[in-house]
């Protein structure tokens, strides 16, 4: 069964939204052209959207597809905590310009430049002190990476915090470009260690769906840590990944390809 060509979702976050359209796709971002259709409205400093995002998401050419059974669902990994409600810990100020107020410049270094600002503003008046950097991926999205000892407070209950610092700093960054850039946010290395959770675990249940023939069900996940998923197993053989459910309760499900032989449990 083809997938569609362009899929338009929603999210608390346009960064979101986007990552849901990226996992219903099972591709990355460099393989789909981005229309944000309504950034949503922020709540509060560091607030999440009070109306949803959204956005439009093409895929720039059409990759094989490929047909999914509809499995039973068994056995459940517990392994992931479930999503906490966001906390709303700042505000943005988003008025329209001045009238004959000068127009910034715009592009990618401009952009940049304006989420750095907003770090070092955002960061010493919570009283953080540390080193900001910034890079580019394969995938055209900037990184912000901050670093110092007494970083918690950026990072929050379960990374809310940092997850509302990256949403702002999406909305910071994308009022310099006309295509959409995303902005993505580690602080003292919070994300890259969970994100290498996630990928240890999704191989380690695809291990256990091969030794056993049966597939495993994964506690609720937010869209982007369902796409790692996805992008993790996508190449591992024997094994095929979905979703079900609906947000904030949808979860993926790991099972064995039809047809495909599976490992002894005894290891043998």
């Amino acid at each position: 069964m083809a997938r569609n060509k362009t899929i338009e979702t929603s999210g608390k976050t346009v960064d979101l939204a986007v990552e849901k359209a990226l996992e219903e796709l099972n591709v990355s971002k460099k393989e789909v052209e981005i229309e944000v259709l309504d950034e949503g409205e922020i709540g509060g400093l560091l607030g999440f959207g009070r109306r949803p995002a959204q956005v439009r998401v093409s895929l720039k050419f059409d990759p094989a597809s490929s047909d999914v059974d509809e499995l039973d669902e068994t056995d459940e990994l517990d392994e992931t905590d479930d999503e906490g409600d966001q906390d709303e810990v700042l505000e943005y100020d988003e008025t329209e310009r001045e009238e004959g107020e000068d127009t910034p410049e715009r592009g990618f270094a401009a952009a940049e430049d304006a989420v750095l600002d907003y770090f070092q503003d955002v960061l010493s008046g919570i009283g953080i002190h540390g080193r900001i950097d910034s890079y580019v991926d394969e995938e055209g999205s900037l990184h912000i990476d901050v670093s110092g000892s007494d970083s918690g407070a950026a990072i929050g209950r379960h990374g809310e915090t940092l997850e509302a610092l990256q949403y702002l700093a999406n909305v910071v960054a994308n009022k310099y470009v006309d295509d959409y850039l995303r902005v993505v946010v580690d602080v003292a290395g919070y994300r890259k260690r969970s994100e290498e959770r996630i990928r240890d675990l999704a191989n380690r249940t695809a291990d256990k769906v091969m030794a056993t023939g049966r597939e495993m069900k994964l506690k609720p996940m937010n869209p982007a840590e369902r796409r790692l998923v996805h992008m993790c197993l996508r190449e591992y053989p024997g094994i095929v990944t979905y979703s079900e459910g609906r947000d904030p309760r949808r979860h993926i499900v790991v099972a064995p390809s039809a047809g495909v032989e599976v490992i002894n449990d005894k290891g043998n």
